[in-house]
């Protein structure tokens, strides 16, 4: 069994955020490869079902951004699982807008919900999960920084978005297979295509 767990804030005023991109990967994600109904479960919400032959259950946490590692750990517990079957969708400014980046580890970018995360992992295994960087881009100041994050998308940007979910949740199986450079090179194919 994996967890993949989108990181965002719950709730509808949030929907759009930037900040919020790893959700709406799950519900991609879970809508494509057809998972079972949302549950309630680890103080967030849950999906299971099979991408390939691997077991995944998407998380999305209902904790808000800074305390989705209480979210995260809670559900590693309850499987005995440790933090090399996680895998953290999540946005990245340090990226430029829709682009796709796998990496295990690493540093948190100034990502609370990826600091919150590395806090709750020190006993499974700490800060050697998968994450995938979600690229929104940097506003060019870091004053512009958290307007821009918990900012909605633009109108102009919907289609390179759904385009960009579209191309992560077709690509998964290798995601799940342990392939992240053919997950990456393949998500990046699609975009060009489109």
């Amino acid at each position: 069994m994996q967890i993949w767990t989108g990181l965002g804030n719950p709730g509808p005023r949030y929907a759009l955020h930037r900040h919020n991109v790893g959700f709406m990967a799950c519900d991609v994600i879970a809508e494509m490869h057809h998972f079972g109904p949302v549950q309630k479960k680890f103080q967030g919400w849950v999906q299971e079902g099979r991408i390939g032959r691997e077991k995944v259950l998407l998380l999305k946490p209902g904790t808000f951004m800074n305390e989705s590692g209480r979210s995260v750990a809670e559900a590693l517990r309850f499987y005995k699982l440790d933090a090399q079957a996680l895998t953290v969708f999540h946005d990245e400014l340090d990226l430029a807008p829709f682009k796709v980046k796998v990496r295990v580890g690493g540093g948190l970018a100034g990502h609370n919900g990826l600091r919150s995360i590395n806090q709750h992992l020190a006993n499974l295994g700490g800060p050697d999960f998968r994450r995938v960087r979600i690229g929104i881009g940097h506003p060019g100041h870091k004053d512009r920084v958290s307007g821009h994050v918990l900012g909605n998308y633009a109108k102009a940007e919907m289609d390179d978005l759904v385009q960009m979910l579209g191309a992560m949740a077709a690509e998964s199986q290798w995601l799940a297979e342990g392939d992240d450079v053919r997950f990456m090179n393949d998500v990046a194919l699609r975009m060009q295509d489109g």
